[in-house]
C-alpha cells in the first residue's frame, strides 16, 4: 500500500496556483447557487467580473494568509484567513477540488487556517456559509464550530459559525504536524 501525502503551506494570493483555485472555488459555489435558484449556470461574464473584483488581497500578510493544500505535490485545495479585528479572524474560501474530496484535505486546511489565525493573534474565528453547502456545514460542525448570530452582511450567507481559539488546539488528523506548514500522510 502506498502512502499519499498532503501538505499545507502559505501561498501568495496573486500566484497562478491561487488564481486557479479561486476560479474553481467561485465557479462551483456560484454554479450551485444559480442552479438551485435560477436553474442555470453562472454567466461567464459575471464569473470574470467577480474574479476580478475579489482578488484575495485581504488574505495577504500581515493581516491575512492564503493556505494551499497539495496532494502528492499537486494543488488540491485552499483556505483563507484574515483578521477582522485584533481578536477575531474570518475563515474564508475553504475549497478542495471535487476529485480530491474525502481524503482528509479539508479538515487539514481548516486546522492550518486556525493555526494561522492564532499566529495572527486571533482568539476567535468566524465564518459564514450557505444552506446548500451542506458538506461545508457538516465539516465545520465536526471541527467544533458552533452556529450562532449573524456577524456580517453578506447577502448570500445563511449560516454563521464561530470557534474559540484560546483552548488547546485539537489533534490533527492523519498525524499532521502543527503550524501553517503541515504534512500529513493518508
Amino acid at each position: 500500500m502506498s502512502v499519499m501525502t498532503w501538505t499545507v503551506a502559505p501561498e501568495p494570493y496573486h500566484s497562478p496556483v491561487a488564481a486557479a483555485l479561486w476560479r474553481a472555488y467561485y465557479t462551483e459555489v456560484s454554479d450551485r447557487w444559480y442552479l438551485l435558484h435560477e436553474r442555470r449556470r453562472t454567466d461567464p461574464d459575471e464569473l470574470e467580473r467577480e474574479i476580478a473584483a475579489r482578488s484575495g488581497s485581504e488574505l495577504a500578510p500581515p493581516t491575512g494568509r492564503l493556505l494551499v493544500a497539495r496532494y502528492e505535490g499537486e494543488p488540491a485545495g485552499c483556505a483563507g484567513v484574515r483578521l477582522l479585528d485584533a481578536a477575531t479572524a474570518e475563515l474564508t474560501r475553504v475549497f478542495v477540488y471535487e476529485e480530491m474530496r474525502g481524503r482528509g484535505g479539508a479538515p487539514l486546511l481548516v486546522r492550518a487556517a486556525e493555526d494561522a489565525a492564532r499566529a495572527l493573534g486571533a482568539r476567535r474565528i468566524v465564518l459564514d456559509t450557505r444552506s446548500d453547502l451542506v458538506e461545508a456545514r457538516a465539516l465545520y460542525a465536526r471541527l467544533g464550530y458552533e452556529e450562532g448570530e449573524r456577524h456580517n452582511d453578506d447577502p448570500y450567507a445563511e449560516h454563521w459559525f464561530s470557534k474559540d481559539l484560546t483552548g488547546p488546539a485539537a489533534p490533527h488528523r492523519c498525524g499532521a504536524a502543527p503550524g501553517p506548514n503541515r504534512t500529513a500522510r493518508r
